[in-house]
C-alpha cells in the first residue's frame, strides 16, 4: 500500500472505502440522510442525519429521531474524521466488493467484515455505510437526498 494515498490513514490499516474530499464532494452544500434502526425484535424507529454548514474542513452535522423532531443533537465534524469512521485493522478485518438489494436500489458495496461488526459501504454514496449489523442491530440508510 502507498503511503501517499489518500485512503490509507496509517500503518496497519486498510484503505477507507472514501477520502475525507470524496465524502465533502458527495456531501455538497446539505444532505439528508434517513436511516432504519432495528433490534433482534424488530424496527426501533427511523433517525435523520443533516448536514450543513458545510466548508472545506467539515459540517455541522444534526442527527435526531424521526418521531421526535425536537430531540435534534448538533455537533461539528471534519471530513477527515467521518473518513476515520472507516480506518480498520488490516489484521482483524476481511474486505470484499459484493452487490446489496438496498431501498437505495442495487448498489455495489464494499464490505467490511470486522471485529465490531459487517459494514456495507455503497461505492456510489461516499459517506458512511449504507448497512451496519453488529451484535443484532441492524442500521439501513433508506434515503439520501440533498436538503
Amino acid at each position: 500500500m502507498d503511503s501517499l494515498d489518500p485512503h490509507v490513514l496509517g500503518p496497519g490499516l486498510l484503505p477507507t472505502p472514501f477520502t475525507a474530499d470524496e465524502i465533502r464532494d458527495a456531501t455538497g452544500s446539505r444532505k439528508v440522510i434517513r436511516l432504519l434502526l432495528e433490534g433482534p425484535d424488530g424496527p426501533l424507529g427511523e433517525h435523520v442525519n443533516r448536514f450543513h454548514e458545510t466548508d472545506a474542513e467539515g459540517a455541522t452535522l444534526d442527527r435526531w429521531a424521526a418521531a421526535d423532531p425536537k430531540s435534534v443533537v448538533s455537533n461539528r465534524v471534519t471530513w477527515a474524521e467521518l473518513q476515520g469512521h472507516a480506518a480498520f485493522d488490516a489484521g482483524t478485518t476481511s474486505v470484499s466488493t459484493v452487490s446489496l438489494s438496498s431501498p437505495l436500489g442495487e448498489l455495489t458495496c464494499r464490505r467490511y467484515d470486522t471485529d465490531d461488526g459487517v459494514f456495507w459501504f455503497s461505492i456510489a454514496h461516499p459517506g458512511m455505510p449504507v448497512l451496519h449489523e453488529s451484535e443484532g442491530m441492524r442500521t439501513t440508510v433508506l434515503s439520501i437526498e440533498d436538503d
